[in-house]
């Protein structure tokens, strides 16, 4: 809003018009930016909610029209380029203090239902050469998890999040455990080859230990690689204001990443005091913010002048 200002008090006008889009679900994987581009479908409308409403009933109820959504899609080409501004959420900016980060891309995230079985059985009265601990079994997995993961250069990420143990009594060997599985990095290629490493690892050790393991993929969500010229603009753009900048991908999930189909995308990053994100001690300075802007607003009129 504060560039449209500037842009609006200096007279400047652009050659392509400059839209502000405010999402109604912010980052959201129901509606807001998955609306424009036209991802959500109308058979989505009917799943049901945490409450005791459809999606589309609580849409209706809070006064919206769920056709409203599928008649206002965005077709590829219809918008020239998209940029946003965010603060990191991470602490890399801010330990390196650097000022703006540039953005190569949003990175890619595959998801997993992890299961293993084993034999529940008495922990006191079953020796532990006897075991079929699906406990243990995940423990190892979860260590060779981090092994690969970290085993190979690269900003890849794995992360365990969620663990059960059934029957979860403190006198019970655990008959079945259940864990999640999520790989992230910008190539998506390379998250398949390491979850092929995992997988092939994680069986070995499950047969290793008498029990067996079984992963259920349930989730994707596609790599937005941003485009070369906005990142050259960034980096521009921060040299001309004297501030400094480093490329890097974004870890986290952004609404350019829905966006990515229809239009050529950049991000600029400013720095999270700590890395500390989604949280009430989350901070980034009103200077920081500044430079954000200033950056935004030099590479918006860059854009103006290379897009077609």
């Amino acid at each position: 809003i504060e560039v449209a200002r500037t842009l609006h008090e200096a007279e400047y006008v652009t050659d392509h018009p400059l839209e502000i889009i405010v999402w109604s679900n912010e980052e959201g994987g129901k509606t807001g930016s998955r609306s424009f581009n036209g991802s959500v479908k109308p058979a989505e409308f009917a799943l049901p909610s945490l409450g005791d409403k459809s999606l589309g009933e609580g849409i209706r109820y809070i006064g919206g029209d769920p056709e409203n959504i599928l008649r206002n899609v965005r077709q590829p080409g219809a918008v020239a380029a998209l940029i946003e501004l965010h603060i990191e959420q991470g602490a890399i900016l801010d330990k390196e203090d650097i000022s703006i980060g540039v953005v190569e891309g949003i990175v890619g995230i595959k998801r997993w239902n992890v299961s293993v079985d084993g034999f529940a059985n008495h922990a006191g009265t079953t020796p532990m050469d006897q075991r079929q601990d699906a406990m243990y079994t995940a423990a190892l997995v979860v260590a060779k998890i981090r092994q690969i993961i970290t085993g190979e250069p690269g900003r890849q990420v794995g992360t365990v999040g969620r663990i059960q143990a059934y029957p979860g009594a403190p006198n019970v060997i655990p008959g079945k455990v259940t864990f999640s599985l999520e790989i992230r990095d910008l190539d998506m290629a390379k998250i398949d080859r390491l979850f092929g490493l995992i997988q092939g690892s994680a069986v070995e050790l499950a047969e290793d230990n008498a029990t067996t393991i079984q992963f259920e993929h349930f989730y994707t969500s596609p790599a937005a690689i941003t485009d070369e010229r906005f990142k050259t603009l960034i980096n521009d753009s921060a040299d001309t204001l004297g501030l400094s900048s480093m490329h890097m991908p974004s870890g986290a999930g952004h609404d350019a990443q829905s966006l990515g189909g229809i239009a050529p995308l950049g991000m600029i990053f400013v720095p999270s005091k700590d890395g500390t994100s989604h949280a009430p001690s989350e901070f980034t300075s009103e200077q920081q913010i500044t430079d954000g802007a200033n950056v935004l607003l030099q590479t918006i009129i860059g854009l103006d002048g290379v897009l077609e």
